[in-house]
């Protein structure tokens, strides 16, 4: 090989591999397919879903171009070799040009499948997909992904190529070509391994890395693993609250459902069917603060907790179990002992 040729093939592999595994400076240096097609994929914060539908499709067709960007630029750093003319250049740079054409044909191929039916065949569709109500089809389930990405409480972290994102309901992880999706509830967490390093390049200060194995107990729900610092493994004050109420509503009067009346989805998470009604059984109906809700079943148990948690005075938890909150729909008042399980 003449110079030119070593100059651009040592260059463009390192453009490559950079693109590919994108490090700090290129993202500073905005050269990523989030950045270049910024346009066109959207903004995650507004719809995450949808730009992750789009963002693992451009990136499978930018990184399948890259062979043939190679070919390209190989025709004017070795001109001599006549690349350009396909019957005149050597036989191992036809068979390499065929490749470089057949890679993109087939993620072109495989991103029209995916986009088919309105993305339904995508594997982020397929996985929301297993976790939609029989009424309703992934689309659903999706809007509630995106309406808890957009919440400020959401926990993010890790590089862009392997980034976690914890909301109230989901466990996502997001890599170069796939984002895994899974149910807080439906998965079984195990700590696969374990590291200790003296110090973080970030803080200077001793940083514990777990590995932690995320497993769906729903069939079909692929598995994958998460790297997080610093761990503390323990229940939050709001998750031992939603325990107590839980158990404290499974004591109280149940309510029936008349026949005529089919229960529909929880319209605060929209994954599970509305469980609980809201009866006043605390007092006669005459007394007390507490006031008779006339909604339909509409909540779960566990969004009517997060509900009676969110209007509790975070520096008085001892108040919590006792006080009194108005319907999410209506506004009656209501306590704990008003929360009845639909039978």
């Amino acid at each position: 090989m003449d110079s030119p040729e070593v100059t651009f093939t040592l260059a463009y592999l390192v453009f490559a591999v950079c693109f590919v595994f994108t490090p700090t400076e290129f993202h500073s240096a905005g050269l990523t397919v989030q950045n270049l097609l910024s346009g066109w994929l959207g903004s995650e914060d507004a719809a995450f879903v949808p730009y992750h539908l789009r963002r693992t499709s451009a990136t499978l067709l930018c990184h399948s171009l890259l062979p043939l960007g190679y070919y390209v630029g190989m025709c004017f750093a070795a001109s001599d070799k006549q690349l350009y003319s396909l019957g005149q250049a050597p036989e191992a740079w036809q068979l390499f040009l065929l490749l470089a054409v057949t890679l993109p044909t087939i993620a072109s191929t495989v991103i029209y499948y995916w986009s088919c039916d309105q993305w339904a065949h995508h594997p982020l569709a397929r996985t929301l997909a297993l976790y939609a109500l029989p009424q309703s089809d992934w689309w659903a389930v999706a809007s509630s992904v995106n309406t808890e990405f957009r919440r400020i409480d959401k926990f993010a972290t890790g590089a862009p190529g392997a980034r976690v994102i914890v909301t109230d309901t989901w466990v996502m992880k997001v890599t170069t070509y796939r984002v895994h999706v899974a149910q807080q509830q439906d998965v079984h967490l195990t700590v696969t391994e374990s590291q200790q390093h003296e110090l973080s390049p970030d803080s200077n200060l001793p940083v514990q890395l777990l590995t932690i194995h995320v497993a769906g107990t729903s069939p079909g729900v692929q598995a994958f693993d998460i790297r997080a610092a610093n761990v503390v493994i323990h229940q939050s004050l709001g998750d031992l609250f939603l325990e107590t109420f839980a158990s404290l509503v499974e004591v109280n009067p149940t309510y029936s459902v008349p026949s005529s009346q089919e229960l529909e989805a929880c319209i605060g998470c929209m994954q599970t069917r509305a469980s609980v009604k809201l009866v006043k059984t605390c007092q006669e109906a005459a007394e007390g603060e507490c006031q008779q809700c006339y909604c339909r079943p509409m909540w779960c148990l566990t969004c009517m907790g997060k509900w009676f948690a969110s209007r509790q005075d975070p520096q008085r938890p001892d108040t919590w179990l006792a006080s009194r909150v108005p319907c999410p729909t209506c506004r009656a008042r209501f306590c704990i002992l008003d929360v009845c399980a639909v039978r």
